[in-house]
């Protein structure tokens, strides 16, 4: 599988704190990577190393398979924060420009990259008076003039309202499977990103905590029943050799998640009491990404 962003123990100091501790990363061509991290934990300051506004301390990175960084940051494109744009312009007038400042000749991008964005009817509109979301699809447009590989997108949907957000993830949606183009995009809006992402990874306090996949999470934030009893050995026998299942797991706080018969709490309690199994709880649990990410970051966002 083709690796488009590599880090290996990145570190970025600042002022005697770790920014970013010793992140190891790994992002494939075709991901949509969402990059999940409360604020401060350090994904900006990560996607600034990676795209060459800020310098590592120590560790190293690599683009495209290459260390040749200067040379393949041109295959990236790059929304940071707020979106920059010249706001006295139309969005033709601001993509002609960034054609001016990369030096490409040939115009005809302008118009098929306005069309992507949804931006092709605005007119003689200048920037100034768009929406918020409007002024975003206008800078991941100006990100795309350079028709890259891969996309780093910073809080897209930050400030958005219902209709903003939406336009960004079925623009995303679409740059990926119809353009190709695989996006790292980070953002603190978890449910709007278990809608986009196929790969994920945790950062918190500079350190990243998780890699996995879509798949990784379903399995993980499986609905299940949790079980607390007394004694948790002799209730997981009674699960396999008088209810019939192997269909659980044991969890580091000493209960039982139990992946079937989810809705047979009554039964499940009354097969453990009559073989003397005090049940102190029965609870169902239907965790997602949040939960998950709540979960092991160990508090709130």
């Amino acid at each position: 599988m083709d690796t488009v962003l590599k880090t290996t123990e990145l570190t970025k100091v600042f002022s005697g704190k770790k920014a970013v501790d010793h992140v190891s990363m790994t992002v494939n061509r075709g991901d949509i990577y969402g990059f999940i991290g409360k604020n401060g934990a350090g994904k900006t300051t990560l996607i600034r190393m990676a795209v060459g506004l800020a310098a590592p301390s120590s560790g190293s990175l690599e683009l495209f398979g290459s260390g040749n960084l200067t040379q393949m940051r041109k295959k990236i494109g790059t929304v940071i924060e707020y979106p920059a744009v010249i706001p006295h312009m139309t969005a033709k007038q601001n993509l002609m420009a960034q054609c001016k400042l990369q030096g490409i000749k040939d115009l005809s991008v302008i118009d098929r990259v306005l069309r992507t964005v949804g931006l092709d009817d605005t007119r003689k509109k200048k920037a100034k008076n768009f929406s918020l979301g409007m002024k975003q699809r206008l800078a991941i447009a100006i990100a795309l003039i350079g028709e890259p590989d891969f996309l780093f997108l910073d809080e897209p949907t930050n400030g958005l309202d219902p209709t903003g957000i939406k336009e960004i993830r079925e623009l995303i949606q679409r740059l990926n499977h119809e353009h190709g183009i695989t996006v790292l995009i980070s953002s603190h809006i978890l449910g709007e990103l278990s809608k986009l992402a196929t790969r994920y990874g945790i950062i918190d306090n500079g350190v990243m905590i998780d890699e996995f996949t879509a798949e990784e999470l379903e399995a993980r934030c499986q609905s299940s029943l949790i079980i607390q009893v007394d004694r948790v050995p002799e209730a997981c026998a009674i699960l396999e050799n008088v209810v019939g299942t192997k269909n659980y797991k044991l969890n580091a706080d000493g209960t039982i998640s139990l992946f079937d018969h989810l809705d047979e709490a009554g039964t499940i309690n009354t097969a453990l009491a009559k073989h003397d199994i005090i049940v102190n709880s029965i609870s169902m649990s239907n965790a997602d990404l949040e939960n998950y990410f709540i979960q092991v970051t160990g508090g709130d966002r």
